[in-house]
């Protein structure tokens, strides 16, 4: 019974995560090749028939370059100073909006945290919530109007939430812990380390459990 049971948890923990990616690249796909443009494409016919490229997969790569090209222009563009005045200007058309600004400066501060450099983060700490209990949380670079330090401190394993807490510098303990490595333990609700391959599995084979008589001579 204990054999099968090890064998399915080990095939799902391969399986799982394979499962889920290509399930979001399926679904992304279905949505990039169902945009209502580009839909008269023809099948696009090489090596006189060999290889037929269907006309969703010729929008989904043109829709790809075109946002990879325009990605790429953009951030090109924010180096120059006309790209800083582009950027404020849309900044402060958006604040004027009343409600969608939240909106705006919500998604904005996700993907600047998202995806800016992992060395560019502030270093974790460790604060006492309760007597004799720590808890892990990232320093913003803010101060509150008092002078306190303004931290964030997610929730396991969804850090995509958590709280805003201002906390006396004192109150507060450097580590020298990583942020790959805080970031890891709290995704995987402590389970996990980032200098592991993968997930450790105790595999234990019944036939160790049993001795075996040397034959008699």
């Amino acid at each position: 019974m204990s054999s099968w049971k090890r064998d399915a948890g080990s095939g799902l923990i391969v399986l799982a995560p394979l499962l889920v990616t290509a399930y979001i690249i399926a679904w992304l796909f279905l949505k990039i090749a169902g945009l209502p443009f580009l839909e008269d494409l023809p099948k696009y016919v090489l090596f006189g028939g060999l290889i037929k490229i269907p006309p969703a997969l010729i929008r989904v790569g043109i829709v790809l370059a075109v946002f990879t090209a325009l990605v790429f222009s953009i951030g090109y563009l924010m180096r120059t100073t006309l790209g800083s005045v582009v950027e404020n200007a849309i900044d402060g058309t958006m604040n004027r909006v009343p409600g969608l600004r939240i909106v705006y400066n919500a998604s904005k501060m996700a993907a600047e945290t998202a995806l800016s450099d992992t060395n560019q983060l502030q270093k974790p700490v460790k604060i006492e919530t309760w007597n004799g209990l720590r808890m892990t949380a990232f320093k913003t670079g803010k101060q509150a109007e008092d002078g306190r330090e303004l931290l964030f401190l997610p929730t396991a394993p969804n850090i995509t939430t958590g709280f805003v807490i201002e906390v006396e510098s004192d109150d507060i303990t450097e580590t020298d812990e990583s942020v790959e490595d805080a970031l890891t333990r709290i995704l995987s609700a402590g389970f996990g380390e980032s200098d592991q391959e993968g997930i450790p599995i105790n595999v234990t084979d019944e036939t160790d459990d049993r001795t075996e008589t040397p034959p008699s001579t």
